[in-house]
């Protein structure tokens, strides 16, 4: 690997790289370890206050997004969209577990959780999705936030919580545990066992592609062209390769 001369943004200094791909392409690279100058003043900056590190905007990973459901302590339907996740088997292959990676202790999810220890994971089609994202609006204590944001309310089959109907795939989970990542922060990692689920003959074979599972592509931005404004994303994935057969 060739190191190039090093270029500087501002007063940081970014090492560019000169590497190769598997066919022998050069391929260059940044490195960044400190926020460049170019997102200082930005929403990259500012961010830390709702909890973002820079680099999230730089080299952050899609992640699946989904709805969680719960019930708030009033009974009402609570409501909460998710994409800050991991899925894995573990248990010597005994359970299936998901971990919702960033839960705010101050927020209706946590509570009901801790409450109910019980919440459904509700993926939707892109078709679903801004009626999904309604229910960041109707989120408050007194609201259905699910039939309130147009989406139908129904009981799960083996866990206190509601479902979305209109939800390709609906995985009904309990609660296991919460851990910090950091001692004295206000999210938590939340372990939640998946119990059973639900899914549509129509994606039996197939749950990704343009109708399948959104991904989360959190406001993606190039610190060598810094834009005035940006967004987030929601993706859906495509087959490119077979990597293994059982």
């Amino acid at each position: 690997m060739a190191i190039n001369k090093s270029k500087v943004v501002g007063i940081i200094e970014v090492n560019s790289f000169v590497g190769f791909s598997a066919k022998g392409k050069k391929k260059m690279k940044y490195e960044y370890k400190e926020m460049p100058e170019s997102m200082k003043g930005t929403y990259g900056e500012f961010a830390k206050n709702f909890g973002f590190d820079w680099k999230e905007f730089i080299m952050g990973i899609p992640t699946p997004m989904f709805l969680v459901t719960t019930y708030k302590s009033n009974g009402k339907p609570n409501a909460t969209m998710q994409s800050w996740a991991g899925f894995t088997s573990a248990n010597h292959g005994g359970g299936y577990y998901v971990i919702l990676c960033s839960v705010n202790k101050c927020g209706h999810l946590y509570q009901s959780l801790n409450e109910k220890k019980a919440a459904v994971l509700n993926f939707m089609s892109s078709d679903l999705y801004k009626a999904c994202m309604q229910t960041i609006q109707n989120n408050q204590f007194e609201t259905d936030e699910i039939t309130s944001s147009g989406l139908t309310v129904e009981k799960a089959s083996w866990i206190e919580a509601p479902m979305v109907a209109e939800c390709f795939m609906n995985l009904e989970c309990q609660y296991l545990w919460e851990k910090e990542i950091v001692p004295g922060d206000d999210h938590v990692m939340i372990c939640l066992e998946v119990v059973g689920g639900h899914i549509e003959k129509d994606y039996m074979e197939d749950i990704f592609g343009g109708k399948g599972v959104l991904y989360n592509v959190h406001y993606p931005i190039n610190p060598e062209d810094v834009k005035e404004k940006g967004c987030d994303y929601a993706a859906a994935l495509r087959k490119v390769n077979q990597s293994y057969e059982y």
